[in-house]
C-alpha cells in the first residue's frame, strides 16, 4: 500500500510548493484593510503586487464564496475603498496596469524598490494625494502622473531621472516636490505654474542653470539647489515673496546672489567660489537670520555688514579673511560667529578661542566713539551726557545701548536721547535691573528687538506686551518663573530666549503666539511639555529644552514636524536613549513618531 501512496504524496508536495511561489497576502490583512481602507505591505520581500491586492475592492473575499454567515461587523459588502497602500522596501520591479482597480487611493508609497518605470494607468488614480517613488530606478516619469490634479506630495529622490515632462505644471495642488539625487540637467519651464508649491528640493543633480519661471513660485518657503553646477541664479528668486530658506551650497557661484526676497531668513552659500561680498547684495537681505558663507574665498567683510541687523548666525569658516571690521560687533542680534580656518591677523588666538561673545566684546573695544559736535552757529541742543548716551548708535544704527554697566536702573537721559529717533534695537543686558524699565513703552512704535539678558528680573511687566512691533526678546539669565498672559498680543514675535531662569513648566502663553519660530528654554526646571499645544506653533523651527527636569518625552512631540532643531540634552529621561538624541533632530522626531500608540 505504501508504494501506491508514495506518488500521491510526492504530487501533493509538488502542488504545495508551486502554490508557495505565488505572492500572497494573508486573508486577515485583507479583511482588516476592507474595514480600515489601509493596507501596509512594506518590507515583505514582494517581487510583484499580488492580484488579490489589486482586486481587494472588486472580488468578494474567500469567506463569501464558502457561504459563511456574517455577523454585523463582518459584512464584506459594506467594505471601505482602499485609500492607503504602502508597498515600500520590497523587491518590486514593475507595477501592473491593474493599479487602476484602486481608484480610491489617496496615498501610494512605493519607495525603496527596484522600479524602472511606472505604468500609464497610474494616471487613473485621480484621488491620489501622496505618491512616493523615491529610492527606485526610474529613468522617466510618465506624463500621466501629471494628470493627477489632487496630488499634493510627489517624492522622486534617488532615481535615475535625466528629464521631466513639460506637463508637470498641471499639478496645481502640489505642495511638496522632491527631485533630489537624480541626473537632471534641466527643468521644464512649466515648473513655475506650481503655484501651491511650498517645498522644492533640487539638490544633487547636474543643473547648470535654473528656469526664470521659478520667480512665479509665490508659495515656496524652502528651496534647496545645493550640490549642482550653478554659476548664477535668476534674479527672479527675489520675487518669491514666501521664500524663507534657500540652500545653494556646493555650486560654482562667484558672487553672493542679490536676493531681496522679503521673508528670506536662512541663506546657505557654503562651498562655492565667492571672493567678494558686495554691499548692495548684503543690504537687500533685510530679514536674514542665518548666513552661511563657509568654504569660499572671501578676503574682506564690508563695513556695511552692520545693515544686516536681524543676523543671528554668521558662518565664515575656511575663507581667506585676514581682518575683521570692528563694526561687526554692532550687529544687535549676532550670537554665533564662526571664523575657524581664516588667516586672521591682529586678534590674539586666545580671544578667538573664547567664543563669539568675547570676540564681539573685543571688537567693540576697538570702536572709537566720536562725540557729536554741533555745527558752528547751530542752536541744536546737545544731549545731557555724552558719556552716557551713545549718539552714534541711536541716530545711525537705531540702537539704544546701555549694556555691562552693572546699573540698577536706566538713566532718563538715555530715553530722552532716543525720543523720536525710530529706535529698533534695545540692549540693556548685563546690568542689575530687577524690573523692566517702564519707559520702554515710549519706544512702542518702532522697537523690534530687546535684550534684557543677564539681569535680576523676577517679574515680567505686562507693559512690555504693548510693544507690538517686537520680533525678538532676550530674557536669558534672569529670575523669571512666569510670563504675563498679555504676551499673546505680540503677534510679530519670532524668537524668545528664556534660558537660565526659573520656569517649572513651558509658559502657556507662548503657545498662543503663532508667529514664534525660536524658543530657547534651556537650563530651567521644566518638568513637562504638552506636545498638542506645541503643535499649534506652526512656524516653530528651534526648540531648546536642554538641561531641564523632563522625566518623560511624549512621543507626540514627534508630530511637531516643523522643528529643525530640538535640543533635549541634559534631562533625566530614560527614553529616548542618548544614542538616539545624539543622531540629531530628524532622527529623534522619527523615533518619537514611531512610539506613538496606534
Amino acid at each position: 500500500m505504501s508504494r501506491f501512496k508514495r506518488p500521491n504524496k510526492t504530487n501533493s508536495l509538488a502542488g504545495f510548493r508551486s502554490e508557495q511561489t505565488e505572492p500572497t497576502v494573508p486573508n486577515g490583512l485583507l479583511k482588516a484593510a476592507r474595514k480600515s481602507g489601509q493596507l501596509n505591505l512594506s518590507g515583505r520581500g514582494l517581487t510583484e503586487v499580488p492580484q488579490n491586492v489589486y482586486r481587494i475592492n472588486v472580488d468578494p473575499p474567500e469567506e463569501a464564496k464558502q457561504n459563511v454567515s456574517f455577523g454585523e461587523s463582518d459584512r464584506w459588502w459594506e467594505q471601505s475603498d482602499l485609500t492607503k497602500l504602502l508597498l515600500s522596501s520590497n523587491q518590486l520591479t514593475e507595477l501592473s496596469d491593474d493599479i487602476r482597480l484602486l481608484p480610491g487611493l489617496t496615498t501610494l508609497d512605493l519607495h525603496d524598490n527596484k522600479l524602472s518605470s511606472l505604468p500609464s494607468a497610474i494616471g487613473e488614480l485621480q484621488e491620489l494625494q501622496q505618491l512616493r517613488v523615491n529610492h527606485n530606478q526610474l529613468t522617466t516619469l510618465p506624463a500621466e502622473v501629471c494628470t493627477m490634479k489632487n496630488l499634493r506630495c510627489l517624492t522622486l529622490q534617488q532615481n535615475l531621472l535625466d528629464s521631466l515632462p513639460e506637463e508637470l505644471g498641471i499639478l496645481e495642488n502640489l505642495t511638496e516636490l522632491d527631485l533630489s539625487n537624480n541626473n537632471l540637467k534641466g527643468l521644464p519651464s512649466s515648473l513655475g505654474q506650481l503655484t501651491s508649491l511650498q517645498k522644492l528640493s533640487l539638490c544633487h543633480n547636474k543643473l547648470s542653470c535654473l528656469p526664470d519661471s521659478l520667480a512665479q513660485l509665490r508659495s515656496v518657503k524652502l528651496l534647496d539647489c545645493s550640490n549642482n553646477q550653478l554659476t548664477d541664479v535668476p534674479s527672479g528668486l527675489s520675487e518669491m515673496p514666501a521664500l524663507e530658506q534657500l540652500n545653494l551650497r556646493h555650486n560654482k557661484l562667484r558672487l553672493l546672489p542679490k536676493l531681496s526676497a522679503p521673508m528670506l531668513k536662512e541663506l546657505y552659500v557654503g562651498n562655492n567660489q565667492i571672493e567678494l561680498l558686495e554691499t548692495e547684495h548684503l543690504a537687500c537681505l533685510t530679514a536674514i537670520s542665518l548666513l552661511e558663507l563657509r568654504d569660499n574665498k572671501i578676503k574682506t567683510l564690508p563695513e556695511q555688514i552692520t545693515l544686516m541687523n536681524t543676523l543671528t548666525r554668521l558662518d565664515l569658516t575656511n575663507n581667506d579673511i585676514s581682518t575683521l571690521p570692528a563694526s561687526l560687533s554692532l550687529l544687535p542680534n549676532l550670537n554665533v560667529l564662526l571664523l575657524e580656518g581664516n588667516p586672521l591677523r591682529g586678534i590674539r588666538r586666545d580671544i578667538l578661542t573664547k567664543g563669539t561673545n568675547e570676540l564681539l566684546k573685543y571688537l567693540r573695544g576697538r570702536i572709537k566713539e566720536e562725540p557729536e559736535r554741533a555745527e558752528e552757529g547751530s542752536t541744536a541742543m546737545t544731549l545731557p551726557s555724552q558719556a552716557t548716551v551713545n549718539v552714534h548708535s541711536i541716530k545711525t544704527l537705531k540702537s539704544l545701548l546701555y549694556s555691562e554697566k552693572q546699573a540698577s536702573d536706566i538713566p532718563d537721559e538715555l530715553f530722552d536721547g532716543a525720543a523720536d529717533q525710530g529706535v529698533t534695537t534695545v540692549n540693556f543686558s548685563k546690568n542689575q535691573l530687577t524690573s523692566i524699565p517702564s519707559r520702554l513703552v515710549e519706544l512702542q512704535s518702532s522697537v523690534s528687538d530687546i535684550n534684557l539678558g543677564f539681569n535680576r528680573i523676577s517679574c515680567c511687566s505686562p507693559d512690555i506686551c504693548k510693544l507690538l512691533q517686537l520680533m525678538h526678546i532676550d530674557f536669558g539669565n534672569n529670575q523669571l518663573s512666569d510670563l504675563p498672559p498679555e504676551m499673546k498680543n505680540l503677534t510679530k514675535l519670532r524668537s524668545i530666549t528664556l534660558k537660565y531662569n526659573r520656569f517649572k513648566s513651558f509658559p502657556e502663553v507662548l503657545c498662543q503666539i503663532i508667529s514664534l519660530e525660536t524658543v530657547l528654554l534651556g537650563n530651567n526646571q521644566v518638568g513637562e511639555v504638552d506636545p498638542c499645544r506645541l503643535q499649534q506653533l506652526v512656524h516653530l523651527t528651534t526648540l531648546d529644552l536642554s538641561n531641564n527636569d523632563l522625566l518623560n518625552i511624549p512621543p507626540e512631540l514627534g508630530l511637531c514636524t516643523t522643528l529643525r532643531c530640538l535640543s533635549l540634552e541634559g534631562n533625566p529621561f530614560r527614553t529616548p536613549r542618548a544614542a538616539i538624541v545624539a543622531k540629531g533632530t530628524d532622527a529623534l522626531l522619527e523615533y518619537l513618531r514611531s512610539r506613538i500608540p496606534t
